[in-house]
């Protein structure tokens, strides 16, 4: 199983920045897909979740309308959109898999440093 991050890095206040995630090794349709953050020293936490039909999303209230995450079952990718970006959304972003009793989580953090 592997979920492989990419799209991390610096942005200025105000700009976008787009995460990916690329899966493999299971059976992509099939699992719902998240992204969780962790901001320094705070708690790891839930920014956004797909259903696995793609066709149900879930943000974090202070992310609602900012981020934007979707899914391509073809590809087997999931992505998530950023804009507005503050210092506040300086976190390591990690992108999970979750099918009970499966649970897999990304392992190249991502990083974005608004500056």
């Amino acid at each position: 199983v592997q979920l492989v991050e990419s799209g991390g890095g610096l942005v200025q206040p105000g700009g976008s920045l787009r995460l990916s995630c690329a899966a493999s090794g299971f059976t992509f349709r099939r699992y719902i897909m998240s992204w969780f953050r962790q901001a320094p020293g705070k708690e790891r936490a839930l920014a956004a979740r797909i259903s696995s039909a793609g066709d149900s999303t879930y943000y974090a209230s202070s992310l609602k309308g900012r981020f934007t995450i979707s899914s391509d079952n073809a590809k087997n990718t999931v992505a998530l959109q950023r804009s507005s970006l503050a210092p506040e959304d300086t976190a390591v972003y990690y992108c999970t898999a979750y099918n009970y009793p499966s649970d897999y989580w990304g392992q190249g953090p991502q990083v974005t440093a608004p500056c």
